[in-house]
């Protein structure tokens, strides 16, 4: 049955046109996740920041997009998504300028709230439009892998980019890249892109929305915070206390709605949950790399914006070349490879940064960043294909959410938890007071080794199969 309405005045636009163009949004969205990065020292130089001011510029921004995420994934499926495509990618822009204006480091983290809420209407809108746009499976599962190929180069190459713009121009120069780019993807998105929602969209659940971004608003603040503000104060205790009560109100009150904001019927899928849990370990340890090591070669060894830039190509065009192999592997022998060779070396690179020392050779560092690119290149195809296949077509849009979520969520955590380990240890030596955090990241591939195992299963096969089978039981109850 057809669950989504096409304009049909445009259905016969080349499919790998329209990939194109919702890549190219992915582009701009997952550079900039980054590329502010390579940025931070002299952002916090300009504006008088201090560590935790930094923090907030990274995870305002990712906790705005992973709170808002999947109620923009159903807006999309209800209005249509090219138009909340379209409405995102303004916001964004708009947000972007603003950004290169900010006046201080408070203007600056509520600029980046804007554009994170521009940047909740674009990846997984436009992971919908992929996956209502290819109908054959494995047509579905290479473009889903270019998906993912193209997540992981941007990702990658922000700091390269990040760190020219920075140390030739200046650091609000990192913003004005998006403008172009976004107003290229709002008008090919306007000519070539058809309008389509879902024939039966989901109602709003404002309740769910509140109780997930006090859980992720109360964590985050407390987790960035805490160090400042005591552990044992109150203030930290209760932001704890909220996050935890809004939790456990949030899994009593969402399996009773009839349209939940996130329905847990997902989660009854093995490999669904692994793809989730995965993106939250391998993100989080993405962006508290990449934190910790922007501050770690500028503040340590003295190398400038461009020279910090040009360290992480390394990692940049290791992420190149497996993001890509990756896809392939994922669309010939499912997930299990790229993600076992994900996990062990995010554990190798990992083992090689608890030795990181102010003098550390820097063709050993460069090594490691290496094989941390594999892991992270590696990661990024899996994650995106196991979140929609065997799913139902019409929920594409909540489950591309779910798995973005997910991201957003590790990204945030990361960033928050480097910062604070660093700010709790630091007077033992910057180098030394990062060793805590690269522990932490072991452990985060060992779980994603471990999952790869276990999500790879026939037991883990058979439960995606009632999870969809359950899905679209209530799809055919609520338009009954």
């Amino acid at each position: 049955m057809n669950t989504t309405v096409v304009d049909k005045g445009r259905a016969e636009t080349h499919p790998h046109l329209i990939l194109g163009i919702c890549c190219l949004s992915l582009l701009m969205v997952a550079m900039d996740a980054t590329i502010v990065n390579v940025a931070l020292p002299s952002i916090r130089h300009d504006l008088g920041a201090s560590i935790s001011g930094l923090q907030w510029v990274i995870d305002a921004y990712t906790m705005v997009v992973a709170s808002l995420l999947m109620l923009a994934g159903s807006m999309a499926d209800r209005f249509g998504r090219r138009r909340v495509f379209q409405t995102g990618m303004a916001l964004f822009m708009l947000g972007s300028l603003l950004c290169s204006v900010a006046p201080g480091i408070q203007g600056l983290v509520a600029f980046r709230m804007l554009q994170a809420l521009g940047a909740t209407m674009l990846n997984p809108v436009a992971m919908s439009i992929i996956a209502n746009t290819f109908h054959e499976p494995k047509a579905r599962a290479r473009a889903i892998g270019i998906w993912g190929a193209v997540a992981g180069v941007s990702m990658a190459l922000g700091p390269v980019i990040g760190g020219a713009l920075t140390e030739s121009i200046g650091w609000r120069s990192i913003f004005w890249v998006n403008l172009p780019v976004g107003a290229a993807a709002m008008l090919l998105a306007a000519r070539y892109i058809p309008e389509s929602r879902a024939r039966h969209p989901r109602r709003v659940d404002p309740l769910g929305q509140l109780l997930v971004f006090v859980i992720l608003a109360a964590v985050t603040y407390a987790v960035i915070e805490g160090p400042h503000a005591g552990w044992n104060s109150t203030t930290i205790i209760g932001l704890f206390a909220a996050a935890a009560l809004a939790l456990v109100g949030l899994l009593i009150y969402e399996p009773r709605r009839h349209e939940p904001l996130i329905d847990v019927r997902f989660f009854r899928s093995a490999p669904f949950s692994s793809a989730t849990l995965i993106a939250v370990c391998s993100f989080s340890s993405f962006s508290g790399f990449l934190f910790l090591n922007a501050l770690y070669l500028q503040e340590v060894r003295g190398l400038s914006a461009f020279h910090t830039g040009l360290c992480t190509l390394p990692l940049a065009l290791a992420t190149i070349l497996c993001s890509p192999l990756s896809g392939r592997l994922v669309g010939i022998y499912g997930t299990r490879p790229s993600l076992l060779a994900s996990g062990a070396a995010t554990v190798v690179s990992a083992l090689m940064m608890t030795q990181l020392t102010a003098t550390t050779p820097l063709p050993l560092l460069m090594l490691t960043y290496v094989i941390f690119g594999v892991g992270f290149g590696m990661v990024n195809a899996p994650i995106t294909n196991t979140a929609v296949s065997g799913m139902p077509k019409a929920q594409a849009g909540v489950a591309a959410a779910i798995a973005s979520t997910s991201r957003q969520i590790g990204a945030s955590l990361g960033v928050a938890l480097a910062g604070t380990i660093l700010g709790s240890h630091v007077h033992d030596g910057f180098a030394e007071a990062t060793h805590p955090f690269w522990w932490l990241i072991t452990g985060g591939g060992v779980v994603v080794l471990l999952l790869a195992w276990l999500s790879n299963t026939g037991w883990a096969r058979d439960t995606t199969r009632h999870a969809a089978h359950l899905l679209e039981e209530a799809a055919a109850g609520a338009t009954a």
